[in-house]
Protein backbone atom coordinates (compact mmCIF):
# COMPACT_ATOMS: atom_id res chain seq x y z
CA UNK A 1 0.00 0.00 0.00
CA UNK A 2 1.38 3.42 -0.92
CA UNK A 3 1.99 6.11 1.68
CA UNK A 4 -0.90 8.22 0.40
CA UNK A 5 -3.23 5.22 0.46
CA UNK A 6 -2.23 4.37 4.04
CA UNK A 7 -2.89 7.92 5.15
CA UNK A 8 -6.32 7.83 3.49
CA UNK A 9 -7.09 4.56 5.32
CA UNK A 10 -6.14 6.10 8.71
CA UNK A 11 -8.26 9.14 7.95
CA UNK A 12 -11.27 6.95 7.26
CA UNK A 13 -10.76 5.06 10.56
CA UNK A 14 -10.63 8.32 12.51
CA UNK A 15 -13.77 9.54 10.77
CA UNK A 16 -15.66 6.33 11.54
CA UNK A 17 -14.43 6.44 15.16
CA UNK A 18 -15.66 10.00 15.50
CA UNK A 19 -19.23 8.97 14.66
CA UNK A 20 -19.22 5.72 16.66
CA UNK A 21 -17.71 7.05 19.87
CA UNK A 22 -20.73 9.14 20.97
CA UNK A 23 -23.02 6.16 20.38
CA UNK A 24 -20.92 3.97 22.65
CA UNK A 25 -20.47 6.52 25.43
CA UNK A 26 -24.11 7.63 25.47
CA UNK A 27 -25.60 4.15 25.50
CA UNK A 28 -27.71 3.31 28.60
CA UNK A 29 -26.30 0.48 30.65
CA UNK A 30 -28.73 -2.38 30.83
CA UNK A 31 -27.56 -3.47 34.28
CA UNK A 32 -28.84 -0.27 35.95
CA UNK A 33 -32.43 -0.48 37.23
CA UNK A 34 -34.84 2.47 37.36
CA UNK A 35 -37.72 2.66 39.87
CA UNK A 36 -41.18 2.85 38.34
CA UNK A 37 -43.17 5.84 39.49
CA UNK A 38 -46.11 4.93 41.73
CA UNK A 39 -49.50 5.60 40.13
CA UNK A 40 -52.36 5.80 42.64
CA UNK A 41 -55.94 4.67 42.24
CA UNK A 42 -58.47 7.16 43.55
CA UNK A 43 -62.12 7.58 44.36
CA UNK A 44 -64.10 9.58 41.84
CA UNK A 45 -67.39 10.08 43.63
CA UNK A 46 -66.87 13.38 45.41
CA UNK A 47 -66.88 16.85 43.88
CA UNK A 48 -64.34 18.30 46.29
CA UNK A 49 -62.48 15.51 48.11
CA UNK A 50 -60.61 12.47 46.82
CA UNK A 51 -59.12 9.49 48.63
CA UNK A 52 -56.23 7.57 47.08
CA UNK A 53 -55.39 3.92 47.59
CA UNK A 54 -52.64 4.84 50.07
CA UNK A 55 -55.27 6.04 52.53
CA UNK A 56 -54.74 9.77 52.03
CA UNK A 57 -57.55 12.29 51.56
CA UNK A 58 -57.02 15.58 49.75
CA UNK A 59 -58.72 18.35 47.88
CA UNK A 60 -59.37 17.37 44.27
CA UNK A 61 -57.34 20.35 43.04
CA UNK A 62 -54.24 19.27 44.99
CA UNK A 63 -54.09 15.80 43.41
CA UNK A 64 -50.77 15.20 41.64
CA UNK A 65 -51.59 15.28 37.93
CA UNK A 66 -48.76 12.86 37.12
CA UNK A 67 -49.03 10.22 39.84
CA UNK A 68 -52.74 10.71 40.67
CA UNK A 69 -51.75 10.56 44.36
CA UNK A 70 -52.67 12.94 47.17
CA UNK A 71 -49.83 15.03 48.65
CA UNK A 72 -48.16 13.32 51.60
CA UNK A 73 -49.51 15.67 54.22
CA UNK A 74 -52.10 15.31 56.92
CA UNK A 75 -53.18 12.09 58.62
CA UNK A 76 -53.04 8.86 56.68
CA UNK A 77 -56.01 6.48 57.22
CA UNK A 78 -58.01 9.40 58.62
CA UNK A 79 -61.36 8.58 60.26
CA UNK A 80 -62.59 12.18 60.41
CA UNK A 81 -66.37 12.17 60.82
CA UNK A 82 -66.48 8.41 61.46
CA UNK A 83 -67.89 6.32 64.27
CA UNK A 84 -65.06 3.84 64.79
CA UNK A 85 -67.20 1.32 66.66
CA UNK A 86 -69.95 1.13 64.04
CA UNK A 87 -67.44 1.75 61.18
CA UNK A 88 -69.79 4.25 59.57
CA UNK A 89 -68.83 7.75 58.38
CA UNK A 90 -70.51 10.94 57.24
CA UNK A 91 -68.09 11.33 54.31
CA UNK A 92 -67.44 8.82 51.53
CA UNK A 93 -63.78 9.77 51.11
CA UNK A 94 -62.95 9.56 54.82
CA UNK A 95 -64.85 6.26 54.97
CA UNK A 96 -62.51 4.86 52.30
CA UNK A 97 -59.45 6.30 54.06
CA UNK A 98 -60.48 4.87 57.43
CA UNK A 99 -61.33 1.49 55.91
CA UNK A 100 -57.92 1.20 54.20
CA UNK A 101 -56.10 0.97 57.53
CA UNK A 102 -54.77 -2.64 57.50
CA UNK A 103 -55.15 -2.85 61.28
CA UNK A 104 -58.86 -2.07 60.92
CA UNK A 105 -59.76 -4.04 57.79
CA UNK A 106 -58.09 -7.38 57.10
CA UNK A 107 -57.38 -8.12 53.44
CA UNK A 108 -57.77 -11.89 53.85
CA UNK A 109 -61.36 -11.36 55.02
CA UNK A 110 -62.54 -8.77 52.52
CA UNK A 111 -61.34 -10.65 49.43
CA UNK A 112 -63.90 -13.32 50.34
CA UNK A 113 -66.79 -10.83 50.40
CA UNK A 114 -69.08 -10.85 47.38
CA UNK A 115 -69.57 -7.61 45.49
CA UNK A 116 -73.32 -8.26 45.23
CA UNK A 117 -75.88 -10.62 46.71
CA UNK A 118 -76.38 -13.12 43.83
CA UNK A 119 -74.44 -16.34 44.26
CA UNK A 120 -72.75 -15.74 40.90
CA UNK A 121 -71.35 -12.36 41.93
CA UNK A 122 -67.59 -11.97 42.08
CA UNK A 123 -65.50 -10.94 45.07
CA UNK A 124 -63.36 -7.87 45.77
CA UNK A 125 -59.81 -8.20 44.41
CA UNK A 126 -58.04 -5.63 46.58
CA UNK A 127 -58.55 -3.77 49.83
CA UNK A 128 -59.13 -0.54 47.89
CA UNK A 129 -61.82 -2.22 45.76
CA UNK A 130 -63.57 -3.36 48.94
CA UNK A 131 -63.37 0.01 50.69
CA UNK A 132 -64.40 2.05 47.65
CA UNK A 133 -67.30 -0.29 46.97
CA UNK A 134 -68.42 -0.87 50.54
CA UNK A 135 -68.43 2.81 51.52
CA UNK A 136 -70.86 3.76 48.77
CA UNK A 137 -74.32 4.11 50.22
CA UNK A 138 -76.91 1.59 49.07
CA UNK A 139 -80.56 0.72 49.61
CA UNK A 140 -79.54 -0.48 53.07
CA UNK A 141 -78.64 3.12 54.01
CA UNK A 142 -81.99 4.70 53.20
CA UNK A 143 -85.48 4.76 54.60
CA UNK A 144 -88.58 5.35 52.47
CA UNK A 145 -86.27 5.16 49.42
CA UNK A 146 -85.39 8.87 49.52
CA UNK A 147 -83.88 9.64 52.93
CA UNK A 148 -80.88 8.37 54.86
CA UNK A 149 -81.16 6.66 58.23
CA UNK A 150 -78.56 9.10 59.55
CA UNK A 151 -75.63 11.24 58.42
CA UNK A 152 -73.37 8.21 59.03
CA UNK A 153 -74.53 6.41 55.91
CA UNK A 154 -71.12 5.45 54.46
CA UNK A 155 -70.21 2.17 56.18
CA UNK A 156 -67.41 -0.33 55.57
CA UNK A 157 -68.28 -2.79 58.33
CA UNK A 158 -69.11 -6.38 57.60
CA UNK A 159 -72.37 -7.61 59.09
CA UNK A 160 -71.75 -7.58 62.83
CA UNK A 161 -73.36 -10.93 63.55
CA UNK A 162 -73.26 -12.46 60.08
CA UNK A 163 -75.29 -15.57 60.79
CA UNK A 164 -76.37 -15.87 57.17
CA UNK A 165 -79.95 -16.10 58.34
CA UNK A 166 -82.39 -16.03 55.47
CA UNK A 167 -85.09 -13.44 56.09
CA UNK A 168 -87.67 -15.61 54.39
CA UNK A 169 -86.90 -18.48 56.75
CA UNK A 170 -87.04 -16.12 59.73
CA UNK A 171 -90.43 -14.79 58.65
CA UNK A 172 -91.70 -18.35 58.29
CA UNK A 173 -90.62 -19.14 61.84
CA UNK A 174 -92.31 -15.95 63.04
CA UNK A 175 -95.74 -16.84 61.63
CA UNK A 176 -98.37 -16.03 64.23
CA UNK A 177 -95.94 -13.71 66.07
CA UNK A 178 -96.39 -9.95 66.21
CA UNK A 179 -93.01 -8.24 66.11
CA UNK A 180 -93.35 -5.01 68.07
CA UNK A 181 -90.94 -2.13 68.70
CA UNK A 182 -91.51 -1.17 72.31
CA UNK A 183 -91.42 2.18 74.05
CA UNK A 184 -88.22 3.45 75.57
CA UNK A 185 -87.50 1.79 78.92
CA UNK A 186 -90.15 -0.96 78.59
CA UNK A 187 -89.42 -4.68 78.84
CA UNK A 188 -90.89 -7.07 76.28
CA UNK A 189 -93.21 -8.39 78.99
CA UNK A 190 -94.61 -4.86 79.38
CA UNK A 191 -94.73 -4.25 75.60
CA UNK A 192 -96.72 -7.43 74.93
CA UNK A 193 -98.93 -7.07 78.01
CA UNK A 194 -100.05 -3.61 76.79
CA UNK A 195 -101.40 -5.41 73.70
CA UNK A 196 -103.09 -8.15 75.70
CA UNK A 197 -100.41 -10.63 74.62
CA UNK A 198 -97.43 -12.48 76.07
CA UNK A 199 -93.76 -12.30 75.15
CA UNK A 200 -92.65 -15.49 73.37
CA UNK A 201 -89.25 -16.16 74.91
CA UNK A 202 -88.02 -18.74 72.36
CA UNK A 203 -88.53 -16.31 69.47
CA UNK A 204 -86.15 -13.66 70.81
CA UNK A 205 -83.16 -15.39 69.20
CA UNK A 206 -84.75 -14.94 65.76
CA UNK A 207 -84.93 -11.18 66.32
CA UNK A 208 -81.40 -11.00 67.74
CA UNK A 209 -79.82 -10.47 64.30
CA UNK A 210 -78.75 -7.29 62.55
CA UNK A 211 -80.58 -7.89 59.28
CA UNK A 212 -83.81 -8.63 61.17
CA UNK A 213 -83.53 -5.59 63.44
CA UNK A 214 -82.79 -3.36 60.45
CA UNK A 215 -86.07 -4.51 58.94
CA UNK A 216 -88.07 -3.14 61.87
CA UNK A 217 -85.84 -0.33 63.18
CA UNK A 218 -83.79 2.43 61.56
CA UNK A 219 -80.55 1.52 63.42
CA UNK A 220 -78.98 4.78 62.16
CA UNK A 221 -76.36 2.90 60.11
CA UNK A 222 -75.04 0.92 63.10
CA UNK A 223 -75.62 -2.59 64.41
CA UNK A 224 -73.35 -3.42 67.32
CA UNK A 225 -72.55 -6.45 69.43
CA UNK A 226 -73.33 -5.92 73.09
CA UNK A 227 -74.38 -7.78 76.22
CA UNK A 228 -77.52 -7.26 78.23
CA UNK A 229 -80.97 -8.69 78.97
CA UNK A 230 -82.63 -5.72 77.19
CA UNK A 231 -81.54 -6.86 73.72
CA UNK A 232 -82.27 -6.98 70.83
CA UNK A 233 -82.95 -3.27 71.07
CA UNK A 234 -82.35 0.17 69.58
CA UNK A 235 -80.63 2.91 71.59
CA UNK A 236 -82.81 6.00 72.03
CA UNK A 237 -81.76 9.24 70.34
CA UNK A 238 -81.56 11.05 73.69
CA UNK A 239 -79.10 8.53 75.16
CA UNK A 240 -75.60 9.72 76.21
CA UNK A 241 -73.13 9.75 73.33
CA UNK A 242 -71.05 6.92 74.81
CA UNK A 243 -74.10 4.63 74.47
CA UNK A 244 -74.24 5.26 70.67
CA UNK A 245 -77.67 6.90 70.19
CA UNK A 246 -79.65 5.40 67.32
CA UNK A 247 -77.59 2.21 67.06
CA UNK A 248 -79.13 -1.25 67.21
CA UNK A 249 -77.74 -3.72 69.72
CA UNK A 250 -77.74 -7.50 69.55
CA UNK A 251 -76.59 -9.79 72.33
CA UNK A 252 -73.48 -11.89 71.81
CA UNK A 253 -74.72 -14.24 74.55
CA UNK A 254 -77.99 -15.93 73.63
CA UNK A 255 -78.49 -17.11 77.21
CA UNK A 256 -78.89 -13.48 78.30
CA UNK A 257 -81.97 -12.93 76.13
CA UNK A 258 -84.91 -12.18 78.36
CA UNK A 259 -88.52 -11.02 78.11
CA UNK A 260 -88.28 -9.00 81.33
CA UNK A 261 -85.02 -7.15 80.57
CA UNK A 262 -85.17 -3.39 80.09
CA UNK A 263 -82.95 -0.30 80.00
CA UNK A 264 -83.87 3.36 80.37
CA UNK A 265 -82.20 4.26 77.05
CA UNK A 266 -83.30 1.41 74.77
CA UNK A 267 -86.43 0.39 72.86
CA UNK A 268 -86.78 -3.37 72.62
CA UNK A 269 -87.77 -5.48 69.64
CA UNK A 270 -90.31 -7.96 70.99
CA UNK A 271 -92.08 -11.15 69.80
CA UNK A 272 -95.67 -11.05 71.08
CA UNK A 273 -98.49 -13.57 70.72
Amino acid sequence: MSTSGFRLFLGLLQLVGFFLLPLRTSAIRKDIGFLEERICRTTVQGRYLISDDEGNVCDALSLDSRTRCCPLKGERFSCLGCNILSQCCSSYEFCVSCCLNPTRTLLEKVVKVKVAKPATAGTYKTLFDFCAGRCRHSSESVVHENAYHSKFHHCFSLTSNASGANLTQVETRLLGIDVIVGRQGDSCDAVCKARGQLCVMNKLSLLNQCDVMQRYMTCKGSCLASAGPDQPAEVADDAPRDLYPGACLYSRTQSMLSCDGSHQYTRRLCPCA
